[in-house]
């Protein structure tokens, strides 16, 4: 399903470049439930960006779903991320001014969903987090474990092959986080393929990897 090839990353500021990827040689299958571990600096985030097409790599080859990605156009990374990706974020991401039902609904409306068919959708996505009851509060007004919840759900809204998870619990207490690993779990149970960044070592337990990244490498994939 994904294949790094001597994926390496190098941001220019001025005239002094920092490599930041070193060289990630990584493949993940479909159904896999991958946890990417590592101290800050490591480059996990900038991986992360790389596998969910939100930044190209400096060299090296990234396939995705059979496709070369350092091949596609913008346009085509656009669609990549919107019907085959599901992104879920530490600060959640949502949008205090429009209710949690719409804010499922966003990426349905960038999709050309018609109304009726994002309404239906989002409903029967919050009812499966067990959030349909603050389906017209704004996020705002609800708690932080429950507006994880809704972007569990938002990342769901295009049923995407892929889920992006990155320190989904970062910002949780244990109930809570406890919580949103078991809804990530049954996904994966259910056939989608979940990468995880994360700093905790105790959420990984249902992972079928752990991978641990060091100044740009992979120190350890088991």
């Amino acid at each position: 399903m994904i294949e790094l090839r001597d994926i390496q990353k190098t941001y220019r500021i001025g005239e002094i470049e920092y490599p930041v990827l070193k060289g990630i040689n990584l493949e993940i299958e479909a159904g896999e439930f991958i946890a990417l571990m590592g101290p800050s600096g490591s480059g996990k985030s900038t991986l992360m960006n790389i596998v969910g097409c939100l930044d190209r790599p400096t060299g090296g080859q990234f396939l995705l779903l059979d496709q070369d990605i350092s091949q596609t156009t913008d346009d085509e990374l656009a669609r990549i991320r919107r019907e085959e990706l599901g992104f879920i974020f530490q600060t959640f991401n949502l949008i205090g001014r429009i209710s949690v039902q719409r804010n499922v609904e966003v990426p349905l409306m960038l999709s050309d969903v018609p109304h009726e068919e994002r309404k239906a959708r989002a409903l029967k996505l919050l009812e499966a987090v067990n959030v349909a009851h603050r389906m017209n509060f704004s996020p705002l007004n609800i708690s932080g474990g429950e507006r994880q919840r809704v972007a569990i759900a938002r990342a769901l809204a295009n049923d995407p092959k892929i889920i992006i998870a990155d320190e989904p619990t970062g910002n949780l207490d244990l109930k809570n986080s406890n919580e949103v690993m078991n809804i990530l779990t049954r996904l994966n149970k259910d056939g989608r393929t979940i990468i995880m960044v994360t700093h905790n070592p105790e959420i990984t337990e249902n992972c079928s990897r752990v991978i641990r990244l060091r100044d740009g490498r992979i120190l350890e994939n088991a």
